[in-house]
């Protein structure tokens, strides 16, 4: 079986925990067999030495040539974004070695990696995010791109952009679950020991993210919502599992997820019938009901908006 190839394109200045992260989590994705369904590698301006922004300078073996052969390109951070170009194009060696990727490849950035791929022109007109400190000058220097600096990671055709450095994990097992499905992707999350899903849409960032000292939290509630996402769950049935009125409930539970109760519920829901249609051979409508959907016409719905395909279609796929 021919590896899906993964080339991290670092540049000096790069943030360690970017390119370790790309490494790790494509690294551990596993067939039902246990072949690897990635290889990553790694390459530079030039080979040899790059710096880091610590003290550990990375050793490179390949060139820019090599973005050539790669299905998906990934752009880490390098503290050389953080004073970008005010002309906001690429620096001549740079674009030179984007000359490489062919067309059609996938393209993703982490934190301010989507300078360079805005000022390649991969993300003219299209959604994007990145690190919410650098947005003010983003928009500056890129008015036509799309910024939403609020979310964890965008999909606009073939770019992807992560906000930071902890959603470009999100972003890696966001890519995993579209190459090869749920089940493979919730595999890397817990060989990593990470959520194994935070949706795109997401806040970057959260104003509480420990509870308040007085232990009052909304994480017994999400623990039996998991459990009963089979049946009915409203808003106040949730506040009353804490002992909330409703509006504490919601202050608190966006708090500290970052979402409301009812998009959360949904993405749990969504979640729970791909990784059925992935892993059983219950009929859809069985999978709706288990799933909390009801019906597998609401599964249909639900699921063509939020993966683009129907259920049977994602069995297909990734059974």
């Amino acid at each position: 079986m021919r590896r899906h190839r993964v080339v991290v394109f670092v540049r000096d200045g790069l943030l360690p925990i970017e390119f370790g992260i790309v490494h790790r989590l494509f690294g551990e994705a596993r067939s039902r067999d246990g072949e690897a369904l990635y290889e990553v590698l790694t390459c530079a301006l030039t080979p040899g030495a790059v710096r880091t922004d610590t003290d550990v300078t990375l050793s490179v073996e390949h060139g820019p040539a090599l973005l050539g052969t790669a299905d998906t390109v990934v752009i880490p951070a390098s503290d050389q974004d953080y004073d970008p170009p005010e002309d906001g194009r690429l620096p001549r060696r740079l674009a030179d070695a984007f000359a490489h990727i062919r067309p059609g490849t996938r393209v993703a950035s982490i934190c301010t990696g989507s300078f360079v791929l805005a000022a390649a022109g991969l993300l003219e007109n299209r959604r994007a995010t990145t690190h919410w400190k650098s947005a003010d000058a983003f928009r500056r220097l890129y008015p036509d791109v799309h910024l939403d600096p609020g979310v964890l990671y965008t999909h606009d055709g073939s770019v992807l952009t992560a906000a930071g450095v902890a959603s470009g994990i999100d972003l890696c097992l966001y890519m995993i679950r579209l190459d090869h499905g749920a089940s493979v992707a919730n595999e890397v999350a817990r060989g990593t020991v990470v959520p194994p899903h935070r949706s795109g849409g997401q806040a970057q960032f959260i104003t509480e993210p420990v509870p308040e000292a007085d232990g009052a939290s909304t994480a017994r509630a999400r623990t039996r919502a998991l459990s009963h996402l089979d049946q009915p769950l409203s808003l106040r049935e949730l506040a009353a599992w804490e002992s909330m009125s409703v509006r504490t409930f919601t202050r608190r539970f966006r708090a500290e997820t970052g979402m409301s109760p009812t998009q959360w519920i949904l993405e749990q829901r969504i979640t729970r019938a791909r990784e059925l249609l992935e892993n059983t051979d219950l009929p859809v409508d069985d999978v709706a009901a288990a799933a909390g959907f009801g019906t597998a016409t609401s599964l249909r719905q639900h699921l063509s908006r939020t993966v683009g395909v129907s259920p049977s279609a994602y069995r297909a796929t990734f059974r």
